[in-house]
């Protein structure tokens, strides 16, 4: 593998556990609808291409849907992520003192994620990490989303186009296809969202301990 010269981060379940606010979320918007709550796990498995999927998954769960049914779950639901993004939400143990060795070293750093492009900056934002990264950049109408390879090239584009040296991070199915499709190298965050199994990726490009991983 090339040396590697900037990275680009997922969001949920790599740099953040965000779990837990989107379930919160997710439940309102059932409850709102009269259908029962999902638990945790199930939440999570719902998790990564986007808020559109998990809506549509939740709502299948539950009962079933329609297109008029999902546009007002989506809309339910995000009324009531925009009020509380950050009530359970932290940073993966060891994260920020990655962060704060790789921004030290004088790695530029970016991030790309299918989560919605305001919430992603906000919640950036507020927990701290915006100051770590040059881009940031989340899902968007014109862009399609992972793992469709366009939003992480953009990003690649943004940091000034140079994919020879660029490392994508994430913690899914979703995000090694999108590193694939892109033709980047990938490193799975293996206590995240994962779902599905990733035969084809070899055990040095996953790791479990923020606080000793070597990006090099």
């Amino acid at each position: 593998m090339a040396e590697t010269k900037q990275i680009i981060f997922d969001l949920d379940g790599t740099l953040i556990d965000s779990a837990p606010d989107l379930r919160a979320a997710m439940n309102v918007a059932l409850g709102q609808m009269g259908r029962a709550p999902l638990d945790l796990k199930t939440v999570i498995g719902f998790i990564g291409n986007g808020v559109e999927k998990l809506v549509a998954r939740s709502l299948v769960a539950t009962g079933g849907s329609d297109a008029h049914t999902h546009a007002r779950a989506l809309d339910l639901f995000l009324q009531a992520y925009a009020k509380d993004k950050v009530n359970l939400t932290k940073p993966f143990p060891g994260v920020l003192e990655c962060l704060d060795r790789l921004k030290g070293a004088g790695i530029p750093m970016a991030v790309c994620t299918n989560k919605p492009h305001g919430p992603a900056n906000e919640i950036c934002a507020l927990m701290g990490l915006d100051g770590y990264f040059d881009v940031i950049a989340g899902a968007q109408p014109h862009i399609p989303k992972k793992p469709d390879p366009a939003p992480l090239l953009a990003v690649i584009d943004a940091l000034g186009g140079e994919r020879a040296g660029t490392l994508y991070v994430g913690d899914s199915a979703v995000d090694y296809e999108t590193a694939r499709a892109a033709q980047v190298p990938f490193r799975l965050y293996a206590h995240g969202y994962l779902n599905s199994p990733l035969p084809d990726l070899s055990a040095e490009n996953r790791f479990d301990d923020w606080a000793r991983v070597d990006f090099s």
